[in-house]
């Protein structure tokens, strides 16, 4: 039931996005919720409250599986207690939370260690992230959230793959030997891998072949080699500085779009047209808020996005940020249409996409107008200031939360259907966890 997910038509759907971004209003329609002064202060309080409560169970990890696993569910019951007080999450919402993403998600990393031993925690949990996208899109297709093993050898592609496409220390002649290679792969023309590297990307794939036939699911991979040519086509940009900004935004476009595109065929192996483009959607969406985050990095590699461009013009980047608003609301009103998913996940989705943009204001405060941040900082639970001061705090506790993330992850969880693989090759660059 495939739509023909090939170039033309990433194309027309990068153009078709286009559009919907020079069409948004230069405001949102609401920057609703609004907080006071007092508001952040109450919430900051809650914030640190909890925070306490996990350093403390941290601090004090049991070595028994069957003390773990009460304490696995008081760390659970904190962040609900937490999301409840302080994000104003109603019951429904704080239940989707604590019952649906926060389990996939150490089902997820579970998995992901068994899988390779090695792998960081930091790469770990930036696989996770779009896990938890695919976990978003199940339900808006009639599934229940679950960590299937397409989702997870996809998600774990993104630390064998994009990042290592992605890291300036690799030659590039060596990416695009790889890139070639991958792409073999990924047409199903299976030849021996050349080293262990190779060896857990192939692992990967095979697991999504493994779910999904080639010759009953042809979608899927149409949508991985959309994903691998959007990725090629991202690095070209980085050395091509003379594109227009339109230009810019459909290679960001395609390169969002095709990655949320593949989680959803990954979650039921077809989509119709309407779930194809709102999937495109909130990718496209997602890939300008992860450049709205990633600016500073990217300014200091030399990467080209909108928001880079517009900082090193002198522009402020104010007016961006309130189409990227604009464009949030878009998306969520065409998510909205779809007849599956309850209204409260998508109520979450479209908190939790926004909150993505205040935060990255939040930490990109010197790229703008003092009064756009006191008016952003209006909409954010907390105030600026404290979210960069426990942000710089959480940073320097890594040994602390590495003993958190451990507790829950060496839990003996369930199998893949994959040998676990050690790796002896450097690791690749590693994503900034936010």
């Amino acid at each position: 039931m495939g739509n023909g997910y090939n170039g033309s038509w990433v194309e027309s759907q990068g153009s078709r996005c286009a559009a919907l971004w020079n069409s948004c209003a230069p405001e949102p329609a609401s920057l609703d919720p609004q907080y006071s002064r007092r508001d952040h202060e109450a919430r900051e309080i809650a914030y640190d409250a909890e925070l306490r409560a996990v350093e403390w169970e941290a601090r004090h990890a049991p070595r028994t599986v069957s003390a773990r696993a009460e304490t696995q569910e008081r760390l659970i019951a904190s962040f609900g207690q937490f999301a409840a007080n302080a994000l104003d999450l109603e019951r429904e919402s704080n239940a989707l939370l604590t019952g649906d993403f926060l389990p996939a998600g150490i089902e997820f990393a579970r998995r992901a260690r068994e899988f390779d031993a090695s792998l960081s925690q930091a790469d770990t949990i930036q696989a996770c992230r779009n896990a938890w996208t695919a976990c978003g899109l199940q339900p808006l297709l009639g599934l229940p959230s679950s960590i299937t093993p397409s989702i997870l050898g996809y998600s774990l592609l993104y630390p064998y793959t994009d990042n290592y496409l992605d890291d300036a220390a690799v030659p590039t002649k060596a990416k695009l030997a790889f890139s070639e290679r991958f792409r073999e792969r990924l047409r199903g023309n299976i030849a021996a891998p050349l080293n262990r590297h190779e060896a857990a990307v192939w692992a990967l794939v095979g697991m999504i072949e493994g779910q999904y036939p080639r010759h009953q699911f042809p979608a899927v991979f149409e949508c991985l080699l959309a994903i691998h040519q959007a990725q090629e086509d991202s690095i070209a940009q980085q050395r091509n500085g003379s594109l227009s900004d339109a230009e810019l935004l459909r290679l960001s476009f395609a390169k969002g779009g095709t990655s949320v595109l593949a989680d959803a065929v990954l979650a039921r192996g077809w989509m119709t047209d309407e779930e194809s483009e709102v999937a495109f959607e909130w990718g496209a969406l997602l890939q300008l808020g992860d450049d709205l985050q990633d600016v500073r990095d990217d300014l200091r590699r030399g990467s080209l996005t909108l928001f880079t461009r517009a900082v090193e013009q002198g522009e402020p980047l104010d007016g961006l940020v309130l189409r990227l608003l604009s464009f949030c609301e878009i998306v969520a009103t065409r998510m909205r249409r779809l007849s599956n998913g309850s209204d409260r996940l998508k109520d979450l989705l479209q908190m939790s996409w926004r909150s993505l943009i205040i935060a990255a204001i939040a930490d990109a405060h010197e790229f703008f107008s003092p009064p756009f941040l006191m008016r952003a900082e209006s909409c954010s639970p907390f105030r600026f200031k404290f979210l960069r001061a426990r942000r710089k705090s959480l940073a320097s506790r890594q040994g602390l939360y590495t003993v958190l993330f451990d507790l829950f992850v060496e839990t003996p969880g369930a199998n893949v259907s994959a040998a676990p693989l050690q790796r002896d090759r450097p690791e690749p660059c590693i994503a900034t966890v936010v």
